[in-house]
């Protein structure tokens, strides 16, 4: 007889008692922990460490059947394990078996004649409230309370593949619709039945939708989905299914019915956190009435939700709408765990890529109720860890808030509260309504805009000729300075020369017009030494290094200071009767702060992505000396953008500028245009304390006729609180420091 063991494979001689009392041979086998291939007239045996040994390599390391006896062959044979006796299809056969009685064993099944229902052979989350099993209610409490929601998260892996099996009659299931993957029979007549309803999607074009429908012909099933617990990770029994095409919403609304089905009874809300839920959740009642193999308590609500990682390739209206972190009771969940979990799904994917039907979902079922073990059994440490760091986040988040909320009007915050209750009421019907926790910031005036609404000033109060086009004349002479700037920071000398040539013919208008708006007070001719001189400078270069002898002048046009009236000097522009220039070149150099910064912003932005996409990403010595170049680049126009607003801040402290524009524009630090990582990924761990610089934050319109909006943008100005910039979200993260404890909330939109 062949003995397969886990030493190898063995052929030894054995005899069976042939007493009249004797038991079969097959009982007498197993008797002596040896698992026959056959009952009637076994010529293979396998021993139970041999079994226990591939069900944990399977596990562990995905290995298959065929490898592993690969293994025990040249484990017998060094030399020739060509010649050791082929048992695989024994092995593959034998070891479904074993799977599935160990399995019955584990659920209480051994010693019972009765047979397991569906999803009884499945292990689920025994943190999540389950009345009856790990809730008991007082006399006072009732299952609607929020911290008895159940919150549920789904996704789709399409690592999980399936060919066509090559004989479909002749499979043989063992425990079909008993653990986590649903029932064929029931599972093909919802499909048969359901119609999808294709509809132009509101949000962006995610593929997700718009490959709901693609087929692969090859294969049978182009992945798996399904619901897991969202707080804890564990695999929801019986809610698991195969996708014949994409992730289409016939597909995903048969594991989520069941999912809320499973232990709820009495329990009335749920949130389920799904990638694309702004299109899916749209028609999901009506999908559950109108199919037949679909139920749901009527009681339930369910609130629909997105991961905080997914949220970002969706429109900004669905992150106010769908983020977890404007859930009333939800805690602190990112709604991505299912990521997480396809990891050890994805070991056994390969190996069960070409399996039967039947036995891949075996497969699945055996690989997700260990996940679930595993989730089980390190319970304790899991949230005991969880909870120190949130215990340690609800201070932080608090003391966050307690700095917003005595900043805020009284009379503020009782109207914020009024809008935040009646916009979590109306959530479910209209998701439109959670817009409240919008931040609704004015973008500062550019330098065109500024100059468009002088204009029309000038033209409305019928200003004198020489007034007229003076907005476009001190326009022109910002837009010389910028190319004098860009022109001492360019590098080829053919460039420089020509630039030179076109820069010096515009100076030489520039000053020709400007006796026309300065007035007679002003000579075209008068010396540089004259005007109110400040050399042009980059962010840590002293003007002195800039200062040239009077011949520099005529040849380096960059260095020419230009008749504008910053350069002239308050005190002289009153003599020239022009001091009504001053305010006008205060409002146009507020413009072109504003876009020198909102250019920074952009390529700070745009220097961390390549970082993040190109610079780490290249694997060889060429990619990288292009993705440096690229840096490079990018690192210029930040230069360029840095020392324009520098030029353009000291010119406007010449001109006498106001406690607000001294507050809103503050001196620009090299060390405040390094890349941080809360740029490129602001929900990257780690980031809730970190800080941009102040320029992140300067485009609010302060002086706008709404005081109520002056007020609340002053005192949320002085709280530097990235991520949090309102009152509410503040509240909210309050609330959600802690994660199993929460509190009642109740806050408002600023």
């Amino acid at each position: 007889m062949v003995i397969v063991d886990k030493s190898g494979v063995h052929r030894l001689e054995i005899r069976c008692c042939e007493c009249p009392n004797a038991m079969s041979p097959d009982i007498q086998m197993f008797r002596h922990r040896f698992f026959p291939a056959s009952f009637n007239r076994p010529k293979t045996v396998f021993t139970f460490r041999v079994l226990n040994d591939f069900l944990l390599d399977s596990l562990e390391c995905g290995t298959s059947a065929m490898n592993y006896y690969s293994k025990l062959r040249r484990m017998t044979s060094s030399m020739f394990p060509h010649l050791v006796p082929d048992r695989y299809r024994e092995l593959m056969r034998v070891a479904r078996q074993w799977r599935q009685l160990k399995t019955m064993k584990w659920h209480g099944f051994g010693h019972r004649s009765d047979n397991p229902s569906t999803g009884e052979l499945a292990l689920f989350c025994p943190a999540c409230p389950q009345p009856g099993i790990n809730v008991l209610l007082s006399e006072d409490e009732l299952l609607d309370d929020w911290k008895y929601t159940r919150s549920f998260v789904m996704d789709g892996n399409f690592k999980a593949e399936h060919l066509h099996p090559i004989k479909p009659f002749d499979e043989v299931w063992l425990s079909d619709g008993l653990g986590f993957m649903v029932g064929k029979d029931r599972y093909k007549m919802h499909l048969a039945e359901a119609a999808d309803m294709v509809e132009k999607s509101s949000c962006n074009n995610h593929r997700a939708v718009n490959q709901a429908n693609a087929a692969r012909h090859k294969l049978e099933s182009t992945g798996i989905g399904g619901v897991a617990c969202a707080r804890h990770g564990c695999f929801v029994p019986h809610s698991m299914v195969d996708f014949q095409k994409g992730e289409r919403q016939a597909t995903s609304t048969i594991p989520h019915s069941r999912a809320s089905r499973h232990n709820m009874e009495g329990i009335t809300r749920a949130v389920t956190f799904y990638d694309i839920n702004c299109q899916y959740n749209k028609h999901f009642r009506v999908r559950v009435d109108r199919s037949r193999f679909l139920d749901m308590a009527p009681q339930l609500t369910i609130i629909p939700g997105i991961g905080l990682w997914h949220i970002h390739g969706h429109q900004d209206s669905c992150y106010v709408r769908h983020a977890s972190n404007f859930i009333e009771g939800i805690g602190r969940i990112d709604g991505e765990i299912m990521e997480t979990l396809w990891a050890r799904l994805n070991l056994i994917s390969p190996a069960a890529r070409g399996m039967s039907s039947p036995h891949r979902k075996e497969c699945l079922d055996y690989q997700m109720n260990d996940s679930n073990f595993c989730k089980m059994i390190r319970m304790k440490r899991t949230l005991c860890r969880k909870y120190k760091l949130a215990r340690n986040g609800i201070s932080e988040s608090g003391k966050a808030f307690d700095r917003l909320d005595e900043a805020a009007p009284s009379h503020l915050k009782t109207e914020w509260l009024a809008r935040e209750r009646i916009a979590q009421s109306s959530r479910l019907n209209d998701p439109a309504a959670m817009d409240e926790y919008e931040i609704n910031i004015k973008k500062a005036p550019s330098k065109k805009e500024i100059e468009l609404r002088l204009l029309e000033e000038g033209n409305a109060r019928n200003a004198a000729p020489s007034r007229r086009s003076v907005a476009t004349w001190i326009s022109t002479g910002l837009a010389i300075e910028e190319a004098q700037i860009a022109l001492l920071i360019e590098t080829q000398r053919l460039d420089i020369a020509r630039q030179r040539d076109r820069l010096q013919g515009q100076i030489d208008g520039f000053a020709r017009s400007a006796l026309t708006h300065l007035g007679e007070g002003f000579d075209a001719d008068d010396e540089p030494e004259d005007l109110n001189v400040d050399i042009l400078d980059d962010l840590d270069d002293d003007p002195a290094d800039f200062t040239e002898t009077s011949h520099t002048w005529t040849n380096s046009p960059e260095l020419t200071v230009i008749p504008l009236p910053s350069n002239l000097g308050v005190d002289r522009c009153r003599r020239c009767m022009a001091e009504d220039l001053i305010p006008l070149e205060m409002s146009l150099r507020e413009g072109q702060a504003n876009d020198a910064l909102h250019n920074l912003r952009i390529y700070l932005c745009n220097k961390a992505i390549l970082f993040r996409t190109t610079v780490r990403q290249a694997k060889s010595q060429a990619l990288k000396t292009r993705a440096w170049s690229q840096v490079t680049s990018v690192q210029q126009a930040v230069s360029l953008h840095a020392s324009i607003y520098t030029k353009t801040r000291k010119q406007m402290m010449k001109l006498e500028p106001g406690q607000d524009q001294l507050q809103k524009y503050k001196p620009l630090l090299r060390e405040q245009l390094k890349i941080s990582t809360a740029v490129g990924d602001p929900n990257a761990r780690g980031q809730r304390n970190e800080s941009l610089a102040w320029f992140w934050s300067v485009e609010v319109d302060l002086r706008g006729p709404d005081q109520s909006w002056n007020e609340e943008c002053e005192f949320l100005l002085a709280c530097h609180i990235p991520r949090l910039p309102d009152w509410t979200h503040a509240k909210f993260t309050k609330s959600i420091g802690c994660g199993q404890r929460h509190y009642e909330i109740d806050g408002g939109k600023k």
